[in-house]
């Protein structure tokens, strides 16, 4: 018939799993820190009334958790969904976009911090790029480059494949 539905509206919710009260994830204490610090990042910020909604994207544990989160937004033009990365090794560096699937997520979070190893390797500043809570060093910026490679290779692929 030609008609096609919209789901424009619920991006990649069918490859999320809810969380709530009544299906507590796993009592994995890296999993729990990691939902807790995206929970306080997100009401952190004053355009957030309150979070409506919770998902899990994806979890490697120990290495990096997406979370995806329905909001009240507190002023308009504010997107009410968001998908919201805690990387677990390097002191949980975060960040968030407007809700995408887990896969697009990731390789959003994975460029960025790309961007911060590149900086730190010619000695530019990091001062406006993603906040990573790890010294500017040659060090970090080797440790995150191998981890970073380790989730374009490994975990990519994983996630893409869902879908």
């Amino acid at each position: 018939s030609g008609m096609t539905t919209n789901q424009g509206e619920q991006p990649g919710l069918d490859s999320v799993t809810p969380l709530s009260p009544d299906h507590p994830p796993g009592q994995d204490a890296d999993f729990k820190a990691a939902h807790r610090q995206a929970q306080q990042y997100l009401s952190a910020h004053r355009w957030v009334a309150g979070i409506e909604r919770e998902y899990l994207g994806a979890a490697l544990h120990g290495i990096v958790y997406i979370f995806l989160f329905k909001i009240r937004p507190a002023q308009a033009g504010v997107a009410s969904s968001f998908s919201v990365i805690v990387g677990a090794p390097s002191q949980r560096h975060i960040t968030f976009a407007e809700c995408k699937t887990p896969a697009e997520a990731l390789d959003g979070y994975i460029g960025a911090m790309e961007e911060w190893v590149a900086a730190v390797r010619a000695g530019r500043s990091v001062a406006e790029l993603i906040p990573v809570n790890v010294p500017a060093t040659p060090e970090n910026a080797e440790m995150l480059g191998s981890r970073l490679a380790f989730l374009e290779e490994k975990v990519m692929p994983m996630l893409e494949g869902e879908g």
